[in-house]
This record gives C-alpha cells, sequence and structure tokens, in this order.
C-alpha cells in the first residue's frame, strides 16, 4: 500500500491532470511543500502523458500557471511576514535551515535565483519566501517568475513526453528513470552541504 503512495505513476494516474497542477502549486506556494517530488512527478506526468493517461496540453498550460501562482504566494507570504521568518520555531513543517539555505542561495546569484531554484528540491519551495523577505520589487520579481516557471515546467514535462514517445513499451522503464531523475535533482543540495561542511570544517 506504501510503495503504491509512494509512486508518481500511481498519484497521477489516481490525481489526474488538475492533481498533478495542485502538487505543483503547493510544493512551490506552501512552505511545507518542499515534501512534494516536483521534478519526478512533473517527469512522469509527461512520460504518461504519451499513454493516454493524462492530458498533455493542460498539464503544460496547467503545471506552468500553478508554478507562477506559487512563487507569487510564496513572495507575498515572506513580504507579510518579513525578517520574523527568520526567528520562527522549527516544526514538522518548518525548518529555519531550508530558510537559510535559501537565503544563502540568493545572496550569491541574486535574481537569478528565482529562476536557478526552480531546479533545485527545497530550494525552489523557499527561494521566493527570501525574495519576499528582502523586499525584491514585484516587477521584478514576477518576471523571473515567469520564466523559471515556464523553463522547469516545460522542459520536466516535455523530457518525460519525448523520452515517452522515443522507447518502445516504455511502461518498464518508468521507476528507473523517475529515480534517476530524483538522483540528479538532489545532486546540486548535496554539492552545497557538503561545501558548507567543508567551509565549516
Amino acid at each position: 500500500m506504501l510503495s503504491t503512495l509512494l509512486n508518481p505513476q500511481s498519484i497521477i494516474i489516481a490525481a489526474g491532470t488538475l492533481g498533478v497542477i495542485g502538487i505543483v502549486f503547493m510544493e512551490t506556494g506552501l512552505f511545507f511543500g518542499f515534501f512534494f517530488p516536483g521534478d519526478s512527478l512533473l517527469f512522469t506526468a509527461g512520460f504518461l502523458a504519451t499513454q493516454g493517461y493524462i492530458s498533455f496540453p493542460w498539464l503544460l498550460v496547467g503545471a506552468f500557471a500553478a508554478a507562477v501562482a506559487g512563487d507569487s504566494v510564496g513572495y507575498a507570504f515572506g513580504k507579510k511576514v518579513g525578517p520574523a521568518i527568520f526567528t520562527k520555531n522549527d516544526s514538522l513543517f518548518f525548518n529555519r535551515k531550508h530558510i537559510a539555505r535559501a537565503q544563502h542561495f540568493y545572496e550569491k546569484h541574486g535574481r537569478k535565483t528565482i529562476i536557478l531554484a526552480r531546479f533545485i528540491p527545497v530550494v525552489r519551495t523557499f527561494a521566493p519566501i527570501v525574495a519576499g523577505v528582502g523586499n525584491m520589487p514585484y516587477k521584478t520579481f514576477i518576471v523571473f517568475n515567469l520564466i523559471g516557471g515556464f523553463l522547469w515546467t516545460w522542459a520536466m514535462l516535455w523530457f518525460g513526453y519525448g523520452l515517452g514517445a522515443l522507447i518502445p513499451d516504455p511502461d518498464r522503464f518508468v521507476l528507473p528513470v523517475v529515480a534517476a531523475i530524483i538522483v540528479i535533482s538532489v545532486l546540486p543540495a548535496l554539492r552545497e552541504i557538503r561545501k558548507n561542511y567543508k567551509i565549516r570544517a
């Protein structure tokens, strides 16, 4: 039962297009959304669209809109809460380390963070919050938000769709490829952790 719930293929088939769009919004718009597997979910959704399980055109439009809306909600939350969020107590759904990591990434890459963070789990959830806390002008934020949301959602979806269309009998390759996507998506985070460990050492 648990393996079924954790299987992106089962989630997508059960939840459908609206379910995928909703998860994309929650991962990018709610500070506890870092739990959701955005990269692997989008890739698998694109992959399964070739099999007729889900509507690919609606995915392209809906996932992009959800990603942009989610980041805008995160920005608004950061703008409202402000620096106080850095002193918020840790809980099941909140960890100050995630905010600190996103802030470090923001300080290093500046406005480009809103685009680059899309491809890094956890950071993509908290980067718009940090942008709001840092009072980035919304006109600037929305431009980078639109670019980043488009590149992330369309890249993941088209990658999955293209692979599904090219590979004969693709069902048997879903899990191995999704596992590879998960590993690739966490590599930047592991690299940052290793770098910070070396600095502290």
